[in-house]
């Protein structure tokens, strides 16, 4: 497969795709499966969020190397099979060492294979860029899903059950302990549901959007102002 590099890689746009303008879970609305289901809580969210980013960064740096050597015809078998053989890696290692997480995240942590926000990164970016841009790519587009995730997290935690970092200790150890920011309080069951958790998301979904439409609209007005300035100053330069 011969994919040639594009010249003058942007990194800052890189960036910018993967945390906001093209962010995986609020533009391209991918990965909705694990993203309504395990965000019930921060530490559940952050920690899938970050095997979600580890498998990105090392499937696409994978893909980015054998780019050239992968037949055309048969890279998206050879893409799933690579974040596959990652995802194996990332759920041996949590059961390993993370058992507790492990049995709280179940079957969403090897259904990682199946984010098709992973495959999409593959196909679409690292199999025609470096090994650089693609580990940019891949971290940036693994912090704005993980984003998404965590904010989701705080928001469904704190109106279900009024804490935050519930079971902080079977990520981070004996020493974290949950933060309570309502006592006696006795939850809002809507929040701990998925329908919260989908009322939840089209409320991070409208805030995005208002924003970008409030930035569309200072751009255009400073293009315009822009456009007045320059016209009025060419007026005045202009000879008689």
């Amino acid at each position: 497969m011969n994919n040639p590099e594009p010249r003058n890689t942007d990194y800052s746009k890189i960036i910018d795709d993967g945390l906001w303008s093209n962010n995986p879970a609020l533009a391209q609305i991918l990965g909705l499966c694990p993203l309504l289901a395990v965000s019930g809580t921060v530490i559940n969210a952050l920690a899938l969020g970050m095997a979600t980013m580890m498998v990105l960064m090392a499937s696409n740096l994978t893909v980015s190397v054998l780019r050239l050597y992968i037949p055309n015809e048969i890279r998206i078998p050879v893409f799933v099979l690579i974040i596959a053989g990652f995802v194996t890696i990332v759920e041996h290692l949590m059961h390993a060492y993370l058992y507790n997480l492990y049995t709280v995240l179940g079957i969403f942590v090897p259904l990682i294979v199946t984010n098709c926000a992973i495959i999409g990164r593959a196909e679409g970016f690292a199999s025609k860029h470096s090994p650089l841009p693609s580990i940019i790519d891949g971290i940036s587009m693994g912090l704005g899903f993980t984003g998404v995730l965590v904010t989701l997290g705080v928001i469904r935690e704190i109106l279900a059950q009024g804490t935050l970092f519930a079971d902080a200790s079977i990520m981070l150890g004996e020493w974290a302990t949950t933060i309570t920011l309502l006592e006696n309080y006795n939850g809002f069951l809507l929040a701990a549901l998925p329908p919260g958790a989908f009322i939840g998301l089209g409320l991070l979904l409208a805030l995005k959007n208002l924003i970008d439409h409030n930035m569309r609209k200072r751009q255009r007005s400073r293009i315009a102002v822009e456009t007045i300035d320059g016209n009025a100053e060419a007026m005045i330069s202009r000879p008689d």
